[in-house]
């Protein structure tokens, strides 16, 4: 995979739109969240209709959330093995066609609690489905060197929406009725369905044995295990996002109860959040510049905490727009810095099926927040649940400090493609055997074994991650300048697979031994033979 370069004389946010196959589906996709933000904001509000009960109000943001906690995974696995741009066809839709059917039982007047949470659910369950694969095609759109500029243009374009949809969709209920909105995002989806039909990708060839389901999603969670980077990212979006889920939950009551408001009042809230998301989106790049990933998002979580804290004071408007101000600027800081830090943590091979692992942890504490938060509103009030999550914001910052989220340069983590296809007789794999792959190195006269064994060590998460369940190293006790690096993978075909997923930069590791070495590492093969 060849580094195209791109000219650094725009902001990389707007650099990204330079790339025609971004631009587009940016458009379409902008189009259809201001539909899906309407129809959020208009299913809140529809909820605080029907019941008054807090903890079933926050129900509509655990019932849009949880698919995405239960169902990122799975589609993740199918993300990395299928065509990625028929799937995303197919799950758009099947989401439209839900959308379009519950606008019409809105229309007939035929919608209850329950079924509000059930189609809710629905269409998240389509959302859990694409939202995934929207992520893992990023780097196929734009170079590997605006990828920043690129995710950052997909956040703003999500707070753009934000910012639009809620307010028009508030207007929309005052002039036409509650089903308007939903009518109205079902044919947002439409340009969308069409990009998706303009664009073209290359099929993916490869080289080696495809994967199945099962070992897909067990590859996934394995290099996930593996990944301190990744582990950083999710530990980071639970810190965040469990508190900051608190006003998202409940911003339709505090509007409600506590500034006595109409669904006007809770749209341009909502309006105000996405407007300051997208300005936020704009100066990131310098606050990333001058504070760093990891400071950035300390400092966001602790602005959402000041937000809180305003929320559950909010008795007019002033103060409730002032809160989203700071809210939106604090959720695209830190949105964007932990998505970009999962993004190139991530080989191609194994995207879609990380950014599901770091999408269901970011759901999950999006659910488990809004449904904990719900019920605090109910038993101790409205404010108080709002201060409560603005001291547990603190807390997570101080407890994630060791999270370290990748600085600088990112790793390069194309494949290197350099390791040769092993010559194996067939008559040992007819049962794609496991396998233990030997490999031997001669340490020079002088070189340091203490300094090998720990440059070595490196090796071990980078073996795990690519499909080895076992690692080892091992000294000749015959010969002390041998050792000996032991990996064991569960198939031959696994093995075959490692091959296609080493990158760059696990070569420049390998590179790295060669300062120790004398002549080249032996390389062996051993499989289990039949019985």
């Amino acid at each position: 995979m060849s580094v195209r370069v791109s000219s650094p004389d725009k902001t990389p946010l707007l650099r990204a739109f330079r790339h025609p196959l971004f631009a587009v589906l940016w458009t379409a996709t902008v189009v259809s969240n201001t539909g899906n933000w309407m129809y959020g904001a208009a299913a809140a509000w529809l909820m605080t209709s029907l019941s008054r009960d807090a903890f079933l109000v926050s129900l509509v943001q655990v019932a849009a959330s949880l698919p995405l906690f239960l169902f990122a995974i799975p589609a993740g696995a199918l993300a990395d093995l299928f065509d990625r741009r028929r799937f995303l066809l197919g799950s758009q839709i099947a989401g439209t066609v839900l959308c379009a059917a519950f606008a019409i039982l809105v229309a007939m007047q035929r919608v209850t609690p329950v079924l509000l949470l059930v189609f809710v659910t629905l269409v998240g369950v389509t959302t859990a489905l694409m939202y995934p694969v929207w992520q893992s095609i990023v780097p196929s759109l734009v170079p590997r060197n605006d990828l920043d500029g690129a995710i950052a243009a997909n956040s703003a374009g999500v707070n753009v929406s934000r910012a639009i949809g809620p307010a028009l969709g508030g207007v929309l209920i005052g002039a036409f009725g509650i089903a308007t909105p939903f009518f109205v995002n079902a044919w947002t989806n439409l340009g969308v369905i069409g990009a998706l039909l303009w664009w073209h990708p290359q099929p993916v060839q490869r080289r080696y044995p495809g994967e199945h389901f099962g070992g897909a999603l067990v590859a996934g969670f394995r290099y996930a295990r593996s990944s301190p980077s990744l582990r950083a990212a999710s530990g980071r979006a639970v810190a965040f996002f469990l508190f900051a889920s608190t006003y998202w939950a409940l911003l339709p009551l505090v509007a409600r109860n506590q500034i006595a408001g109409g669904p006007e009042l809770y749209g341009a809230l909502l309006g105000t959040i996405g407007v300051a998301a997208v300005a936020g989106a704009f100066v990131l790049p310098h606050i990333k510049a001058r504070l760093g990933a990891n400071r950035t998002v300390a400092f966001a979580t602790i602005g959402t905490a000041l937000a809180l804290v305003l929320f559950g004071v909010a008795r007019d408007v002033f103060v409730g727009v002032v809160a989203c101000v700071i809210a939106g600027i604090c959720w695209i800081a830190a949105l964007a810095t932990i998505n970009v830090a999962a993004q190139v943590s991530l080989p191609d091979w194994v995207r879609g099926r990380g950014l599901a692992l770091y999408t269901t942890v970011m759901f999950g504490s999006l659910t488990l927040g809004s449904a904990i938060w719900g019920q605090v509103a109910v038993v101790a009030g409205l404010g108080t649940a709002h201060f409560i999550a603005a001291g547990g914001a603190v807390l997570g910052v101080l407890l994630t400090l060791k999270l370290r989220l990748p600085e600088g340069t990112p790793a390069d983590l194309t494949p290197s493609c350099h390791w040769p296809t092993p010559l194996v007789p067939e008559t040992l794999l007819t049962d794609d055997p496991p396998v233990m792959v030997e490999i031997e190195y001669r340490l020079a006269e002088g070189a340091g074994g203490t300094a090998f064994v720990k440059a070595i060590e490196a090796y071990s998460a980078e073996r795990r991650r690519d499909g080895a369940y076992s690692w080892a190293v091992y000294q000749d006790t015959a010969d002390p300048s041998v050792y000996r690096e032991v990996f064991l993978v569960v198939s031959w075909s696994e093995h075959l697979r490692q091959h296609e997923r080493v990158t760059n930069a696990d070569r420049a590791l390998q590179d790295g031994l060669s300062v120790f070495l004398t002549g080249e590492p032996v390389v062996r093969h051993n499989v289990r033979p039949r019985s």
